[in-house]
């Protein structure tokens, strides 16, 4: 059974050393151990040796039994720089991600970033990812330091991605209102999910979905509280005349089209997305290397589904597979 781990990130060596040397907008600092720390508003991320060190990620997927990961980059996200300055280091992004699918194909696959901030530049980084280096998705963010996904100056680049067939996997941000999670790690907890829910909301009801629906949307961390809130999106659709004004069938139609991945480690989590979205639109999940990842737990909770046989190797493996392309 092939075991593909469609959340999980990576930064590339190249952009922690431009990071280090400036510009940016990203406060580094240290640790005891001299991993960097790289700060955003309610959060930091521990840069560790498995983040930037593909010979090391091999010999530890070998030793879990994970075939491939698809690595993606992630917060906080080259968009937080100025427009000039995200471009620059989207594109490095994307050259190193490229390297990698090239040298150590059997091992990665990758998601390019765009720099979102930018949104025409956005379209032209996504042709280049695609045309030029072999993409076949991009990792997005549930906000864009503010600005909702959904919004129209992001329409260019989504008639461009539904031309590519393209596959949108949703990361959060820190969301509006961050300053009332910076205690108990409750941004990335709780402001990561709920931001999540809100952009796929949003997302369906602005028509987003409906006008571009060759775009596959993943959605991170089981898509927030999408699976346990839809029936409520639902019933506001029935309720409300503006909830009807771009889409012409009930929101849950939509959602149940897009990808949820596994990081949510609860087995009445999972069976409920499986309830509402079905096995075939699930794809396994580890948030490695962070340090709420896991790659067991992302191993066992699928294992312990009272599912199928066909319907687990389909989360494991062969709905990223068919999402993306690869082998």
């Amino acid at each position: 059974m092939t075991i593909i781990d469609f959340h999980n990130h990576f930064y590339p060596p190249k952009y922690i050393k431009a990071l280090k040397r400036g510009p940016s907008n990203i406060k580094v600092s240290f640790d005891s151990e001299n991993n960097p720390l790289l700060h955003y508003p309610g959060d930091y991320n521990i840069i560790v040796k498995e983040h930037m060190d593909t010979v090391l990620r091999a010999k530890v997927l070998k030793e879990a039994g994970v075939d491939k990961q698809i690595l993606s980059f992630t917060t906080p996200g080259t968009h937080i720089e100025t427009p000039e300055r995200s471009v620059e280091l989207a594109q490095m992004v994307n050259d190193s991600f490229a390297k990698i699918m090239d040298e150590h194909s059997e091992h990665f696959s990758a998601l390019a970033t765009l720099p979102l901030n930018n949104p025409q530049a956005s379209v032209f980084e996504l042709e280049r990812a695609f045309n030029d280096l072999g993409f076949r998705g991009v990792t997005v963010f549930s906000n864009i330091n503010g600005t909702a996904l959904s919004d129209q100056s992001f329409w260019p680049l989504y008639e461009k991605a539904d031309d590519l067939n393209a596959v949108f996997y949703i990361h959060p941000s820190f969301p509006v209102g961050v300053e009332a999670m910076t205690d108990y790690w409750l941004m990335p907890l709780v402001g990561f999910t709920f931001d999540t829910t809100l952009a796929a909301a949003k997302l369906v009801f602005s028509g987003v979905a409906k006008k571009f629906p060759k775009i596959r949307w993943v959605l991170a961390h089981l898509g927030g509280a999408i699976p346990f809130l839809a029936e409520r999106l639902d019933r506001g659709y029935f309720a409300f005349k503006d909830c009807r004004e771009n889409i012409d069938k009930p929101p849950s139609e939509y959602l149940k089209d897009f990808y949820y991945d596994t990081v949510n480690f609860d087995l009445n989590a999972l069976q409920l997305a499986i309830d509402f979205a079905g096995a075939d639109h699930l794809v396994a999940g580890s948030d490695y290397p962070h340090q709420i990842g896991s790659l067991e737990k992302m191993e066992s909770s699928i294992e312990k589904l009272n599912i199928s046989s066909k319907d687990k190797e389909a989360i494991y493996g062969v709905n990223a597979s068919k999402l993306l392309e690869i082998s």
